[in-house]
């Protein structure tokens, strides 16, 4: 046996004894238990911590370094909850999950489904955002959840079907758009976390936090050929291991002669996810390096980089997974 397939039954097992763990725990325990894993990682990853504190260091360029720290620790324990939360949800019916979860502005996807054109959900590696598919299917049609398929082969299977518990579909990397485009034919929701740094030709510049950021073009581009709306939304945390998702409005989109729809709508709804990071800092995922060696370009970056290419229908829109 090598050592990668050792490391991946490993990590697998401590995942199953973590979950065997957390099924019988009350919601303040495994509230605790949550915490207690980010706290080890924020002492554990110092490569991490330290670029979480370099990018909230760049975000919010007034705030002392006591509060940076403070926003760093707290977005670590709040990782180690939302961990401990999908543990949690796992070992649940469906039932028991629609009883911890509320809903606001539902009636906004609605409407936005009757214009029968599908549906882009877009969210951030923010707040329970992995509890946002699961919940959202107990009271609204199922989703396509565009993934990466994981690399332990053990933990890819038990996401994969924690993600599908409430009837949603997983799109992976291979086929993606042609799929994502039957869903929205199909007048489906699909589910996409573009707030992530991406390579390539795909990549459309936009602000985020007062600096300019590598973002997918795949969202505003497939919008702009189908005519789906792009509806933001969250899942936030609340007291006594509940969870509220929010549904804002549909992104607005860029009037007609746009000299570069796909950028302007890009921001559009990246300006939505800052609004929800700068109101609760600590949900977002600091620890994933979102800013990248964009100050080495020549020139000023706001007149010098090139305008956003749309992805073509044979692309497997790459950056929608990264």
């Amino acid at each position: 046996m090598t050592t990668k397939a050792v490391r991946h039954r490993l990590e697998y097992a401590i995942v199953l004894a973590l979950r065997a763990i957390v099924r019988w725990l009350p919601d303040r325990a495994e509230s605790a238990l949550g915490a207690a894993l980010g706290h080890v990682g924020y002492l554990a990853m110092p490569g991490r911590r330290r670029l979480a504190l370099s990018q909230l260091r760049g975000a919010f360029p007034t705030r002392s370094e006591a509060e940076c720290r403070a926003i760093a620790r707290a977005a670590f324990v709040q990782a180690g909850r939302h961990v401990i939360t999908v543990f949690k949800f796992s070992t649940l019916t469906p039932d028991q999950m629609r009883a911890r979860v509320e809903y606001e502005g539902e009636d906004r996807m609605r409407l936005a489904l009757a214009a029968g054109k599908g549906v882009i959900a877009v969210t951030g590696h923010f707040g329970y955002w992995e509890i946002m598919g699961l919940a959202h299917s107990l009271l609204l049609p199922p989703m396509s959840v565009t993934a990466r398929q994981l690399d332990n082969p053990r933990l890819h299977e038990f996401v994969e079907r924690l993600r599908q518990r409430t009837g949603n579909r997983v799109i992976y990397r291979n086929g993606a758009v042609r799929r994502i485009l039957r869903a929205l034919d199909a007048n489906e929701i699909v589910a996409m976390l573009p707030d992530q740094h991406i390579h390539g030709s795909d990549a459309v510049r936009v602000d985020f936090f007062n600096r300019p950021v590598a973002t997918t073009s795949a969202v505003a581009t497939l919008a702009l050929r189908t005519g789906a709306p792009i509806v933001p939304g969250f899942a936030l945390p609340l007291e006594g291991g509940r969870i509220r998702l929010v549904y804002e409005p549909p992104v607005e989109l860029p009037a007609p002669g746009s000299p570069d729809p796909v950028r302007e709508l890009t921001q559009r709804y990246t300006d939505v996810l800052e609004m929800y990071v700068r109101r609760h800092p600590h949900f977002w995922l600091w620890m994933h390096r979102r800013w990248r060696d964009l100050d080495d370009e020549a020139g000023d970056l706001h007149d010098t980089l090139p305008r956003s290419r749309p992805i073509e229908v044979e692309d497997e829109s790459r950056g929608v997974f990264d």
